[in-house]
């Protein structure tokens, strides 16, 4: 067969380095051109690039507390981290778990957290401390910025709390009435973690010269709350010249007991209300009447800054770009307030190491060894060394016993009269 010949054009070949970074860049180009998320750009692979694991777990569907929005404030943070080039070159991976408020439960999403190699476990809620601490303590995993709901957060070697839990939130709550109100009554849940409530008010209430409360038990997952209102009611009105204060301490059952206190206290109109964020926030305001909500004029202490607070805009920053539209994700909950600063730990802790390997154990010296973490004015400056730890035989891992005083006022969540972080460590160690 005859025929010109075909000239054969060669393409020049480039170096391997020179070739892998035009591959990088052009996969960073179509990410820019598809205007999506394609998360991490991978690097060298070397343990700097390496993706890191991490839980979130929190009760869901159940009769009782339940905090959905943590673990999905997680995974929105996960996807906002990854799409600006991951924690210091690292891809977060965020695995979340259901703990249904049962203590078996807990301990096997603490056992999927260690089979699935976390390195850590950050901005949780259960109230059965010693069913997963047992299995993270033996594996080495850190649980860091947990709700607090438990003792067992403020005494395990291994836990780094972020706020005071309950323990500062009832101490506060008690100063605030013991300034302000006659006879208190308290209403809280027949559980073991409810059990250590009333001596956390009574320390506050004692700190301003104010008898105990009265202790009043009701079941966790109670559908209504006529019998505790009424005694509740009965027990602060027994002065005519003093104004009683009733304080319900039941999570997400507090508006149910609200609902029966609205009823019964028309008889009893000088009685006000004090209670804790995580029993009310912003949203339950509003639902409830606002401005005619059975809340107004009610005492409420805090972990943090109120929810309208310009030091939230961060987070809520994430939550539009990544969570738009997930009614699970509330950014007045301070639940997911919690998940939020949580998960600003361990980016501060991750950064910290540099290019070292990111495990459990390195994260734990990091904290040990004093890491300062600025949280933006959440909180204070927090760390973890034996020196930074308040005095509080029952609390030894508490670090930061700052609360926020807030009352409602025409519907709103406002700053009361004292304004910034109170400080309620001296009551705390004095408490029990």
């Amino acid at each position: 067969m005859t025929g010109r010949r075909r000239t054969r054009t060669s393409t020049p070949v480039l170096p391997r380095p020179v070739k892998a970074t035009l591959l990088s860049v052009g996969a960073l180009a179509a990410c820019v051109s598809m205007a999506v998320g394609c998360g991490v750009i991978p690097g060298t692979g070397g343990p700097e690039d390496d993706p890191i694991t991490i839980m979130t777990w929190a009760p869901e569907n159940t009769g009782a507390t339940n905090k959905p929005g943590m673990p999905a404030m997680a995974q929105a943070y996960a996807r906002w981290v990854n799409a600006h080039g991951g924690i210091n070159g690292h891809e977060l991976k965020v695995i979340t778990c259901n703990d249904h408020n049962d203590s078996v439960d807990a301990a096997r999403c603490a056992q999927r957290a260690v089979d699935a190699d976390a390195v850590a476990v950050v901005g949780s809620y259960s109230q059965h401390g010693r069913s997963f601490l047992a299995p993270l303590e033996s594996a080495g995993i850190p649980y860091i910025g947990g709700y607090g709901v438990t003792d067992d957060e403020f005494s395990s070697p291994l836990s780094y709390p972020i706020n005071g839990g309950e323990p500062a939130l009832l101490a506060g709550l008690g100063e605030q009435l013991g300034k302000d109100c006659g006879p208190v009554a308290l209403i809280r849940p027949d559980t073991t973690a409810g059990d250590e409530l009333p001596k956390l008010l009574d320390s506050g209430l004692r700190s301003r010269g104010h008898e105990a409360a009265s202790d009043q038990r009701a079941a966790e997952d109670a559908t209504e709350y006529s019998r505790q209102t009424q005694q509740a009611l009965e027990s602060t009105t027994v002065d005519p010249s003093q104004r009683g204060c009733v304080v319900p301490a039941l999570g997400d059952r507090t508006d149910t007991f609200m609902d029966s206190f609205r009823r019964d206290r028309e008889d009893y109109p000088a009685v006000r209300t004090g209670t804790v964020l995580g029993s009310i926030d912003q949203s339950v305001l509003d639902a409830t009447g606002g401005k005619s909500s059975p809340y107004e004029g009610s005492y409420v202490t805090g972990w943090y800054p109120n929810a309208n607070d310009a030091r939230w805009k961060p987070m809520r920053k994430v939550i539009n770009e990544q969570a738009f539209g997930d009614n699970r994700i509330d950014p007045t909950d301070a639940g997911v307030q919690t998940t939020w600063i949580g998960y600003t730990v361990l980016k501060t802790v991750v950064e910290s190491l540099g290019d070292g390997e990111v495990t459990a154990r390195s994260i734990q010296r990091a904290l040990d060894d004093g890491l300062k973490v600025t949280t933006g004015g959440l909180t204070p400056t927090l760390s973890w060394r034996f020196e930074d730890m308040i005095a509080a035989v029952d609390f030894p891992r508490l670090v930061n016993a700052h609360v926020t005083f807030q009352v409602v006022r025409e519907g709103q969540l406002v700053s009361s009269a004292r304004r910034g972080f109170v400080n309620v460590s001296k009551t705390l160690e004095n408490a029990g």
